[in-house]
């Protein structure tokens, strides 16, 4: 069993059940793994006193994180490739901020979403990550790479909701006070915009976490070229979704807006776009198309976004610019999967 896949809980309970402990020797072996990243899971001095507890669990127990074959850098950001056990590769991006650091985490091999600006829309779907494999890129970040990792966006390769019972397991492990302690506040999960996985997500109702959605048009037709989701969940049904979605007091949805020149930049798609938002509580991210090889969509200039911008400011929509980072070693938006 790959510790890595275990919350805090199932490993008490697996402790419990199969070797009569519980709860203290479990809390080690997180300190331990999580924290300390100790390659010896069972040195630890909770440990001296139970030997054969210790045998017993070397045969049962392993960390597998995946295996590092590449790093990418540009400037201060840092892309990584991880080769899992069956040969697959996938790919995870660590954002530089102002005080710390952002891990931008895959949840699948590819993708089946198809969006025609995304080169992992283009590769398909091969399959998705189980609970380690995902956990395992924020294992590898840390501790591998040695980088201090405050926030997780869940925008690297696939759709979270195609693979939600594996993400929401990771989010929890994650979350582990005991051991990676991300606070959910720090999470955010992003959509192509999968109605479903978006109501079950209001469902389990956690305090904090932030859902960003990707809508990169705002009328139907551009939309459904763009998004093939758009057929099976239009704006009208996203919208009323995103309306019933339990946000904490002063909590706001993360849009995200992929200016393409001549598709969706235009003034009248800046008013639609306000008409869409309000009187959702949104801050929008509007990013410039990346170049993606064999897909002819072109970037906007400086002045294009900045026009674009300013007239959804002007409709009182709080925008957020990003600039372009990563686009030398393929780690911008709708890029992952060249390498």
């Amino acid at each position: 069993m790959n510790i890595l896949a275990l919350s805090l809980d199932q490993l008490t309970h697996l402790l419990e059940a199969n070797h009569g402990k519980g709860r203290f020797h479990a809390r080690a072996l997180y300190r331990e793994i999580f924290k300390n990243a100790n390659p010896d899971l069972f040195s630890a001095p909770e440990f001296a006193a139970s030997p054969n507890l210790a045998r017993d669990l070397r045969k049962n127990i392993c960390l597998e994180p995946g295996r590092i074959t590449k790093v990418f850098q540009d400037k201060d950001l840092t892309k990584f490739i991880t080769r899992l056990s069956d040969g697959l590769d996938i790919e995870s991006v660590i954002v530089p901020m102002n005080r710390y650091n952002t891990l931008c985490v895959s949840s699948q091999v590819g993708c089946r979403m198809g969006c025609a600006f995304c080169e992992t829309g283009g590769m398909g779907l091969k399959r998705n990550l189980t609970v380690c494999e995902i956990t395992g890129q924020l294992y590898n970040a840390r501790h591998i790479l040695k980088k201090q990792i405050k926030n997780i966006v869940f925008m690297g390769m696939g759709e979270p909701f195609d693979n939600f019972e594996s993400v929401m397991a990771a989010v929890q492990i994650m979350n582990e006070q005991k051991g990676f302690d991300i606070a959910l506040r720090h999470m955010t999960i992003s959509t192509a915009g999968v109605v479903p996985g978006i109501r079950k997500l209001a469902a389990m109702n956690l305090p904090g976490i932030r859902l960003a959605v990707s809508i990169n048009a705002p009328d139907n037709p551009t939309r459904s070229k763009l998004m093939p989701v758009n057929n099976a969940w239009p704006l009208e049904k996203l919208k009323q979704t995103l309306a019933a979605f339990p946000l904490p007091r002063k909590g706001t949805f993360l849009l995200e807006y992929i200016l393409i020149k001549g598709m969706n930049d235009s003034d009248a798609h800046a008013d639609q776009l306000a008409n869409f938002i309000h009187p959702l509580p949104v801050r929008l991210n509007l990013i410039p198309c990346n170049p993606v090889p064999g897909l002819a969509h072109e970037s906007p200039s400086d002045e294009e976004m900045n026009r674009f911008s300013q007239k959804l400011v002007e409709k009182n929509i709080f925008v957020i610019r990003r600039w372009s980072k990563g686009r030398s070693v393929s780690a911008g938006c709708g890029q992952l999967g060249q390498q």
